[in-house]
C-alpha cells in the first residue's frame, strides 16, 4: 500500500469554487480509483486543498493515472487548472503502526493537525522505532488519523495527522499529552532539522470525516 499526496495552492479565495468542481467530478474519478482524504487548510499555508489516494504499488498509480487521461466524459467536466497556482505530489509509505487511511470513524466536526517533520538522512528508522512504541498511549488522548514517510518527493520527511473536535480540544489534548508519565513526545535521539504544520478542514464529499 502506497498514498499520494497532492497539495494544491489555489487562488485566493478559490478553495470553495474548486471543491464544487471536484465534487462534481468525483463519481466518475471514483470509477477508476477511490479517494482516501480531501481536506482545505484553515491554518497555516492558505488557499491550499489536500487530497490523498491509496494505491496497491506505483503500477497501481500508473494504471489509474492512464485511464484518468483517457475518460473523455470526465475530462468534459470543468477541473480546476485555472484556479491552481502551484502543485505538489507525494508518494509515501505508511509507518508500520497506522491505521489504514478511512478504517476508523472520527464522527463529524473535526480538525485534522498535519505536522511534517524532516530528518537527516538515515534517521527514519529510530524514529518510526519511537513511535510505535509511543503511538498506543497517546491514542488513549485522540486518534491518529495517519502516519507516513516520505518515497518520492520531498526526502527524509515524517508525517503525522492528528484528529480533534475543534481548536480548543487540540489546546488540551496537546497539553494533556505532555503531562507527567506520558512520555510525549516520543524520544528517538535525533531531532528534526525542520518541522512544518497546518490545520486541516474536511471538505463535505471527504471519505475521512
Amino acid at each position: 500500500m502506497i498514498y499520494e499526496v497532492r497539495t494544491y495552492t489555489l487562488r485566493t479565495g478559490a478553495v470553495p469554487e474548486f471543491e464544487e468542481r471536484y465534487e462534481k467530478r468525483l463519481p466518475l474519478r471514483l470509477k477508476h480509483s477511490a479517494l482516501g482524504a480531501f481536506w482545505h487548510t484553515e491554518f497555516g499555508p492558505l488557499n491550499q486543498v489536500v487530497h490523498v489516494y491509496p494505491y496497491d504499488d506505483l503500477n497501481h498509480r500508473t494504471r489509474v493515472r492512464e485511464a484518468l487521461a483517457n475518460d473523455r466524459e470526465r475530462n468534459a467536466m470543468p477541473g480546476g487548472q485555472d484556479l491552481i497556482v502551484a502543485q505538489e505530489a507525494e508518494i509515501v509509505i505508511p509507518a508500520p503502526f497506522m491505521h489504514p487511511l478511512g478504517s476508523r470513524n472520527y464522527g463529524t466536526g473535526n480538525v485534522y493537525e498535519m505536522r511534517t517533520y524532516t530528518y537527516e538522512p538515515g534517521a527514519l528508522p529510530k524514529v518510526l522505532e519511537a513511535w510505535a512504541k509511543a503511538v498506543p498511549q497517546r491514542e488513549e488522548l485522540s486518534p491518529l488519523a495517519a502516519c507516513w514517510t516520505s518515497e518520492l518527493g520531498g526526502l527524509n520527511r515524517f508525517t503525522h495527522i492528528w484528529v480533534y473536535k475543534d481548536c480548543n480540544e487540540r489546546e488540551r489534548i496537546r497539553a494533556a499529552s505532555r503531562a507527567p508519565g506520558r512520555n510525549w513526545p516520543p524520544q528517538a535521539g535525533v531531532r528534526p532539522l525542520r518541522q512544518e504544520n497546518k490545520l486541516l478542514v474536511p471538505a463535505s464529499f471527504s471519505p475521512v470525516r
